[in-house]
């Protein structure tokens, strides 16, 4: 029996030497993060499908230069390679990508329902009540960080750095960020990292290969984003934007109208959303 509070590794290195698409799968205990790892063995040629994982990251971090904490063993944490054939300006496509197999491998092996939050979070309507949170508050689970290396004008490759909350208890999240949450803390039992990953890995492939094909994620990811249609409070660094998130431009920019009716293009901004 698999203990589940373990990454199962040779069930998953099983399931990933059976895949066309995943290469080989690369484990470290412990590192600083596995986008660093993951950029290192891609400059030094390892092919697209190439998998890093962890069970604790030290440095760990997500946009904007904040760190991703987690204590160890709790989490999955995972980075994916990718030589894609896309311009420069879609390598967000690779996060919509990513983020929303994320969210079907969560609904998959947890049954819990996820949202998608601009640019690149996953979040839930948590059940937790908290002393300064209400239950019903927009609580952030995973987070997704793409890094792309960019030479001679074409992209190199790009790595997509995955983090999941799975089986943190409610009583250390606080800890770690007042407004995370992990998926045992909403569904109340623990979860299989392994299934988890496995789950994750098939919905990135299979979503890719849609990708490489000429599909694009903009429309589906669109509508899955929680942040459209609502009051939001982007943090940019020319200041402070308010206004209603009316849609998402093909390039990924948030589309913000604001109280004197302008429109604003946010490629990059921190957002908060109403409720949250």
């Amino acid at each position: 029996m698999i203990d589940e509070n373990d990454l199962a590794l040779d069930l998953v290195k099983a399931k990933v030497e059976a895949s066309p698409f995943w290469r080989e799968l690369i484990y470290v205990e412990q590192t600083g993060s596995t986008n660093d790892v993951a950029k290192r063995l891609a400059l030094e040629g390892a092919p697209e499908g190439t998998v890093v994982i962890a069970d604790e990251q030290m440095t760990g971090r997500g946009r904007l230069d904040r760190r991703w904490l987690a204590p160890s063993r709790t989490s999955l944490l995972c980075s994916l390679l990718f030589r894609p054939l896309l311009e420069v300006a879609q390598a967000h496509r690779l996060t919509m990508v990513c983020s929303m197999a994320a969210a079907d491998a969560i609904a998959q092996v947890a049954d819990l329902r996820v949202a998608l939050k601009w640019p690149n979070d996953l979040i839930v309507r948590s059940s937790i009540e908290g002393d300064t949170l209400d239950r019903g508050t927009w609580r952030k689970l995973a987070g997704v960080l793409t890094e792309s290396t960019i030479s001679d004008g074409a992209l190199d490759f790009i790595v997509v750095g995955i983090g999941i909350n799975v089986n943190i208890r409610r009583g250390d999240l606080a800890a770690l960020d007042p407004r995370a949450t992990s998926i045992m803390a909403e569904v109340g039992r623990r979860v299989r990292r392994a299934a988890l990953l496995v789950a994750l890995l098939n919905g990135v492939d299979n979503r890719y290969q849609r990708l490489r094909h000429g599909e694009s994620p903009h429309q589906e990811w669109s509508a899955r984003l929680a942040t459209v249609g609502r009051l939001v409070r982007a943090t940019t660094s020319d200041g402070i934007v308010k206004g209603i998130a009316e849609g998402v431009g093909e390039d990924g920019a948030l589309l913000v109208r604001t109280e004197d009716g302008a429109r604003r293009r946010l490629l990059t901004a921190d957002v908060a959303l109403s409720g949250e």
